[in-house]
C-alpha cells in the first residue's frame, strides 16, 4: 500500500468527523466517523491483507467508544476515547520497559533500524508523550466548547505528534544500526 493511500486510509475517517461536526453535530459526527473507520479498516484489509496495529487498536477504540456515545446519546465517551488511548499506549511503553521488553521496537522495527538503547529512549520519550496527550485531551474536553474540542484533536493533536516525531530522529540518527547489521538483525 502506497504512503498516500494508507495516510488517507489513517486521517480521512477523522477528517471526516471535522467536517460533518462542523456542519451538523457531533452525534452525526461520531456516527459518520465510526462508519468511515469501519470502511477504511476493511479497505485496509482489502487492499494490505492485513491490517496494521495501530489502526486497528485505534478502530476497535473508535468503534467501541464511538458506539457508546451513539447508544447512550452521551459525548462523555468520544471526548474520553483519546484520553484511555494514549494512557492505554502509555501504560504498555512504560510496562515494556519494566518487562525488559520495548514494545516500540516490536511495532517499528520494519520502518527504523536501531539499538536497542536507541528503542529504549525512543520507547520513555514516547510513553511520556502519551501521558501528555491524554492530560492535553482531559484539559481541552474539559474547559473549552465541543467543537473546540473536535478542531483540537484534528487540528491539534496531529501537528503536536508531528513535530514531536520529528525532534526524535536524532536519537534514531544516533542509534542507527549500520545497513549490513541492521539486515542481518532483521533475519
Amino acid at each position: 500500500m502506497n504512503q498516500l493511500t494508507k495516510m488517507a486510509l489513517e486521517m480521512g475517517p477523522l477528517i471526516l468527523f471535522f467536517g460533518v461536526n462542523a456542519t451538523t453535530n457531533l452525534m452525526t459526527a461520531t456516527a459518520v466517523f465510526v462508519a468511515a473507520t469501519v470502511v477504511a479498516l476493511i479497505t485496509s484489509y482489502v487492499i494490505a491483507r492485513t491490517i496494521p496495529v495501530m489502526p486497528l487498536i485505534g478502530g476497535v477504540f473508535v468503534i467501541v467508544f464511538g458506539g457508546l456515545t451513539l447508544y447512550l446519546d452521551d459525548d462523555l465517551f468520544i471526548k474520553i476515547k483519546p484520553t484511555i488511548v494514549n494512557l492505554l499506549f502509555a501504560a504498555i511503553l512504560f510496562g515494556g520497559l519494566m518487562a525488559r521488553k520495548l514494545f516500540l521496537k516490536l511495532v517499528l522495527e520494519s520502518a527504523f533500524k536501531a539499538t536497542d538503547e536507541g528503542w529504549r529512549i525512543l520507547t520513555w520519550r514516547w510513553a511520556f508523550f502519551f501521558v501528555f496527550l491524554a492530560v492535553v485531551n482531559e484539559f481541552v474536553w474539559r474547559n473549552f466548547s465541543t467543537d473546540t474540542w473536535v478542531a483540537f484533536k484534528v487540528w491539534g493533536i496531529m501537528p503536536i505528534t508531528m513535530v514531536f516525531g520529528m525532534v526524535q530522529v536524532p536519537v534514531l540518527m544516533k542509534h542507527q544500526l549500520p545497513e549490513e547489521e541492521g539486515g542481518s538483525a532483521a533475519s
